[in-house]
């Protein structure tokens, strides 16, 4: 298994003998405003540059999707990739709106399809507490993460835009993943705090899987991130967690 991070929640995952892209997002750095009512919203989407070209990501066998906010799907992905590479995404509304842009192989996750020897099954999440998602449901909406088995692989959790709670320790004890991708720039509403994992949230992942390595994932790409991987660093090595947590650069590989 190899995972290379890219930017934000966008990974190319080499698993099974495949490789897959995760929540393409190719927008040219600075692309569109950041997002009102969150912090450092003055700042322009995405705050970084690809660390690669876009010929290099779309060399893959399939995409997951794990949701359609704009930082993890944008229109230059969507003219970027071949219409016939198969998409697997969260349910029929978002599979509705990739077929929109022409996509022709658009599978939904419920239901855990097969891809050539890999299963992937969705799992579920929640994008912020349960106060935030009451109040700003609209814009939160639903997220999933996936996790990926294979008979010559470790199984792996994607744990996607969600933070930590009883839906995630449940889907660590269910599976029992020998490496988890965490969401983990501590993205957060004004006045409703963190909608993905912040760094006590990785602490939890850490110790419900006493097993796994764990990669952070989403970092240093979006207005409202507020956890940087120097700070994420520094709290692992402070609390004795570097031993399996990895904290990838933009377009770093982990070999796993």
């Amino acid at each position: 298994m190899k995972i290379r991070q890219i930017r934000n929640a966008t990974l190319v995952i080499e698993y099974g003998g495949k490789r897959f892209l995760t929540d393409p997002w190719f927008a040219p750095k600075d692309s569109f405003p950041g997002f009102e009512g969150t912090p450092n919203s003055h700042l322009w989407n995405p705050t970084v540059d690809l660390p690669v070209p876009i010929a290099e990501l779309t060399d893959v066998d399939a995409v997951i999707l794990t949701h359609v906010h704009p930082d993890h799907w944008d229109d230059v992905a969507a003219s970027a990739l071949r219409k016939d590479i198969p998409f697997f995404v969260q349910h029929f509304g978002d599979r509705e709106i990739v077929r929109a842009a022409g996509f022709t192989d658009v599978q939904v996750l419920t239901g855990n399809p097969e891809f050539d020897g890999v299963k992937l099954i969705k799992t579920p999440g929640q994008h912020g507490s349960d106060d935030c998602v009451q109040a700003i449901y609209d814009l939160l909406g639903e997220v999933c993460g996936v996790v990926l088995k294979h008979a010559q692989e470790k199984t792996l959790y994607l744990a996607g835009d969600t933070v930590y709670n009883d839906f995630v320790a449940a889907n660590l004890r269910t599976f029992e993943p020998g490496v988890v991708v965490m969401n983990c720039c501590d993205a957060q509403v004004t006045g409703l705090g963190s909608i993905i994992m912040n760094k006590e949230h990785v602490a939890e992942v850490y110790r419900a899987a006493p097993k796994a390595m764990l990669v952070a994932s989403h970092m240093e790409a979006v207005n409202h991130a507020t956890l940087t991987r120097a700070a994420l660093r520094e709290f692992l090595g402070t609390n004795h967690m570097l031993d399996r947590v990895l904290v990838p650069e933009d377009g770093e590989t982990c070999a796993l």
